[in-house]
């Protein structure tokens, strides 16, 4: 048995609910925690787990994803034999039409997963930020003899769909359901990730798919959790899921805890990210930064406050910024004073400009705007 794992990436999520922000790129290539894209920690956690045959499919807006990944060199992705393959968002290649749910995408690939050697799948979204072990994860996966194990942390829901689990002594999930409602109450909620049989894959998806089924989690999984063979794993350690603008503000702002920060990135289980050589970042005689991220490239000469600037920003004298995410390209011009706000790449803040929104509504500037 060749107990290795192929993995399937969704590159596209909740676009509609992260508004401005996927105007111009996919979801999988929304810049995150100073200078990384969101598929880079699911990319870097599936290399660092020995997976290197990696197939992503793709929806809209993925020009910039392409450009991100290109071959797939800084994740020693670029080989012969596997490596990264794109997919196109069509159901057919006949009917042009793009895919309405993971099954019809899914079904678009099976191609692709029948010639793999691997004998076990990984099914991801790409809009989780998290360091996953995925190699104990199958074996643990094994061990159990399940049909599918899901990986889930222990959040509120608080935003966007979450779908809950509920599980016994042995791990074993007894119930799923799907929830939207704002609760305080922490639960156990899935980060629709999931590891399977991939033979048992491709049986579910055609059987679905024949069926006119479109939706994984609600026409696939909830059906198989009679049969007790589903199980949870819980990630330990920081886990986020970035579906719309409030839960992308909100876990942006959290890696600016040490304690994220060392989960994420401390380890051993190194997150790899596009390779841009830029230079260090200048700071002149008025600069003051504090409990902020701040990427290379940029010139700082102004105030920096529980903030993060990605790379090759330029915060002139005077200027103030506070809880705020400043993507790549960004300037914000002397006397400016910008607080809860995200503004895109190439966002220009213009001279005395005050621009401000609140922590429970951060306001966002589309790319390549002038204020």
């Amino acid at each position: 048995m060749n107990k290795k794992i192929v993995a399937i990436l969704f590159a596209s999520g909740n676009e509609s609910k992260l508004n401005e922000l996927t105007i111009h790129r996919t979801t999988a290539s929304l810049p995150f925690a100073g200078r990384y894209r969101l598929i880079d920690f699911t990319l870097s956690s599936l290399v660092n787990s020995g997976v290197t045959r990696i197939g992503i499919i793709t929806r809209n807006n993925y020009s910039s994803l392409m450009d991100h990944i290109r071959m797939g060199r800084d994740w020693d992705l670029n080989r012969k034999n596997s490596g990264i393959a794109v997919f196109p968002p069509f159901v057919l290649n006949t009917s042009r039409e793009v895919y309405k749910g993971k099954i019809e995408a899914l079904y678009t690939v099976l191609d692709f997963l029948k010639k793999a050697p691997e004998d076990y799948v990984c099914v991801s979204n790409c809009n989780i930020a998290a360091n996953i072990d995925f190699d104990a994860i199958l074996e643990e996966h094994i061990a159990r003899g399940a049909d599918c194990t899901m990986l889930c942390h222990k959040a509120c829901v608080n935003s966007s769909k979450r779908i809950i689990i509920t599980k016994d002594a042995e791990d074993r999930v007894t119930d799923l359901c799907a929830v939207e409602i704002p609760s305080d109450e922490e639960r156990l909620v899935s980060l629709n990730i999931y590891i399977l049989k991939k033979d048992l894959l491709i049986s579910r998806v055609e059987q679905a798919y024949s069926r006119g089924y479109v939706d994984f989690e609600k026409d696939v999984l909830f059906k198989e959790v009679a049969g007790g063979k589903i199980f949870a794993h819980e990630h330990a350690g920081y886990a986020a899921i970035v579906d719309d603008v409030k839960t992308y503000y909100n876990e942006s702002m959290r890696t600016l805890e040490a304690g994220v920060r060392e989960e994420l990135f401390g380890t051993d289980r190194k997150v790899y990210t596009k390779v841009k050589d830029s230079v260090p970042t200048i700071y002149k005689d008025k600069a003051k930064v504090v409990n902020s991220f701040i990427a290379d490239g940029c010139i700082i000469n102004g105030t920096i406050e529980n903030s993060i600037i990605f790379r090759k920003v330029r915060i002139e004298e005077g200027a103030v910024v506070r809880n705020s995410i400043i993507m790549e390209h960004g300037i914000v011009m002397k006397d400016a004073h910008i607080s809860y706000a995200i503004t895109d790449k190439q966002v220009v803040i213009g001279t005395g400009r005050q621009v401000s929104g609140s922590e429970t509504y951060p306001i966002v500037i589309v790319k390549n705007k002038i204020v």
